[in-house]
């Protein structure tokens, strides 16, 4: 049997779960999922699981969700290949605060991301950002003032430049805008995080105050150094976060392909 063994990360922004992916069972996944709820990000290091393994693992966690900007793997259909190639000009994919999907009615709970080919250690870094961190900070007027505020998120958003390499390789450039309204402040095992991607948001429903003020305050604090932490990957490393967590590419030059779940 497993033993589970934690160690938080700079800033307690999420934290390493020591234990092997590939013979852990119920009673464990259970535990992973309160460290999810507390800590927003995971972080499994040298875990090296097959595809098959790695979508079994997901599927404890709930239905895979479809990512309508881009085609599945061509043999795991649950898979999503994100990938930065040497001779990539611009931004990486995914470059950008945000959160994944948000633009859908029915956006992914957790999103579980492996490195399947990373560049030397400290390059290819992913920045995540706890949401818990960012509200329990907020003044207290902001915390009333967008407590029943509802966010209007775009697939259009200014992350979507980032997507444009891939897209035109999977023939998906042509997918029409997705718009979607979620509440700025979710609840997840009684403790509120803001809930808003600054990738994809482009309003706020029935606001009638200066909406880029807001806006462009709320994108500011969620991103604060203090509330992030810059995870170096290694082949083999899964991260697992909830919506609790906004998470951004880095930049840099080279190779590196990533195997991306997503679940409801």
């Amino acid at each position: 049997m497993n033993k589970l063994s934690i160690e938080l990360s700079e800033n307690n922004v999420g934290c390493y779960v020591k234990t092997d992916l590939k013979t852990i069972n119920d009673v464990e996944i259970q535990e992973i999922k309160k460290l999810l709820n507390k800590y927003a990000v995971l972080f499994f290091k040298e875990q090296n699981l097959s595809p098959e393994e790695y979508m079994r693992f997901a599927s404890q966690f709930g239905q895979p969700a479809k990512y309508p900007m881009l085609k599945p793997h061509r043999d795991y259909k649950d898979i999503y290949v994100i990938e930065r190639k040497k001779s990539d000009k611009g931004l990486s994919f995914g470059e950008g605060a945000h959160l994944d999907s948000v633009y859908m009615n029915n956006p992914p709970r957790f999103t579980f991301l492996q490195a399947v080919d990373v560049p030397e250690e400290g390059q290819g870094n992913t920045l995540f950002y706890n949401q818990f961190l960012a509200y329990e900070a907020l003044p207290n007027e902001i915390k009333t003032k967008i407590e029943n505020l509802k966010g209007i998120f775009s697939s259009k958003g200014k992350i979507a430049k980032t997507r444009t390499l891939r897209e035109a390789e999977h023939g998906t450039s042509n997918t029409k805008e997705i718009k979607s309204e979620h509440k700025l402040v979710q609840t997840i095992d009684g403790r509120k995080a803001i809930y808003s991607s600054p990738g994809h948001i482009v309003g706020i429903a029935n606001y009638t105050s200066d909406q880029n003020e807001l806006i462009e305050f709320l994108s500011s604090h969620q991103t604060k150094k203090e509330f992030s932490f810059s995870f170096s990957w290694k082949k083999g490393d899964l991260a697992l976060w909830s919506s609790a967590s906004l998470h951004a590419a880095t930049a840099f030059n080279g190779d590196r392909k990533m195997f991306r779940i997503t679940v409801q």
